[in-house]
């Protein structure tokens, strides 16, 4: 198995890039690490590197404020396109990026291709719930528009992911939406909905927003706009928890002891919410396996995009879902 790291995407790139890569080229023997990046900036940080980890240089950087399509037209030696054309050329079956979401998108398509009958490929990024199992949600800013047969393609791809990459048999699959009832919500959701009863997933209805959380089902389907606005609240709420928690605990002697009495348990919850622990989102629908990592992902979050990736290589989830959508 080969992985390619854009060495040069994300707030902490190269160095937490590098981080991971090196410790997965530690962990993992049997999977080649291709950090993709300007070698001046990566060598002098690799140090004593495993012999599964390779540094294929690339000159140029597509940066957080660039426009992603000019970005990737433009700048053919970025270290995410080349990424991505070492997908389509064979020379590795897998890439990570912590980079501009929306030219990571743009290089899926672009340069990767998407997958033969997949409309609109998805972002699916893990949501935290309160058991910590974690729910896919799918679209969740690819695509700011969506018809009705594209929902339906991310049901399926969302099923097959979290049954090829988290071993969940029958996968429980819920569409966003403002009330549970069938009938409700908007003209997309409306017209969704018996597609997606159509399909050969377990299919659970409408979910709303505030269920979210608790873990209603494995796999959540929406257009990028909804699904956006979503991930976004759920963020800002949990950091502003957070700093509210801080905040009430250091007003005094006594609700500082309180703090340390539980802090195990607030580290413990803290964890249940961290997106790092999942490490990246896939681009779901594309011809090639491509996870996006949180931008401000750290050595730890690199690595577990690692891991992402080796099992669904493992497991073929590319194949899988080329296999149910062709209906072969």
């Amino acid at each position: 198995m080969r992985i390619a790291i854009d060495a040069m995407g994300g707030d902490n790139a190269p160095k937490s890039n590098i981080e991971g890569a090196i410790a997965a080229a530690q962990e993992w023997k049997d999977t080649e690490i291709i950090l993709v990046g300007d070698k001046a900036q990566i060598e002098p940080l690799l140090k004593e590197s495993p012999s599964n980890l390779i540094v294929r240089h690339a000159s140029e950087i597509i940066e957080a404020e660039d426009e992603p399509v000019k970005a990737v037209r433009r700048k053919k030696d970025a270290s995410m396109v080349v990424a991505g054309k070492m997908i389509r050329e064979g020379e590795a079956d897998a890439m990570i990026s912590a980079g501009n979401t929306g030219a990571l998108m743009t290089t899926g398509l672009l340069v990767v291709g998407r997958m033969q009958g997949i409309e609109r490929p998805a972002l699916a990024p893990m949501i935290p719930t309160l058991d910590g199992k974690g729910m896919l949600a799918l679209d969740l800013g690819a695509n700011m528009d969506s018809k009705p047969e594209h929902l339906q393609q991310f049901a399926l791809m969302g099923s097959l992911y979290r049954e090829k990459v988290h071993g969940i048999a029958k996968p429980r699959v819920g569409l966003l939406n403002v009330g549970t009832e069938p009938g409700k919500g908007n003209e997309l959701t409306k017209h969704a909905y018996p597609l997606l009863e159509q399909l050969p997933i377990h299919f659970v209805g409408n979910v709303e927003a505030r269920d979210v959380m608790n873990g209603v089902c494995d796999v959540l389907v929406c257009d990028g706009f909804a699904g956006n606005i979503l991930l976004k609240s759920i963020e800002g709420t949990a950091g502003a928890l957070f700093s509210l928690l801080k905040e009430q605990f250091g007003q005094s002697l006594k609700t500082k002891l309180a703090a340390a009495m539980m802090m195990p348990q607030l580290r413990n919850l803290k964890s249940v919410m961290d997106y790092k622990e999942h490490g990246g989102a896939p681009l779901l629908g594309l011809s090639g396996l491509v996870l996006k990592s949180h931008g401000s992902s750290d050595g730890n979050a690199i690595k577990n995009a690692v891991r992402q990736a080796r099992i669904a290589m493992q497991n073929q989830l590319v194949e899988s879902i080329s296999s149910e959508i062709s209906g072969k």
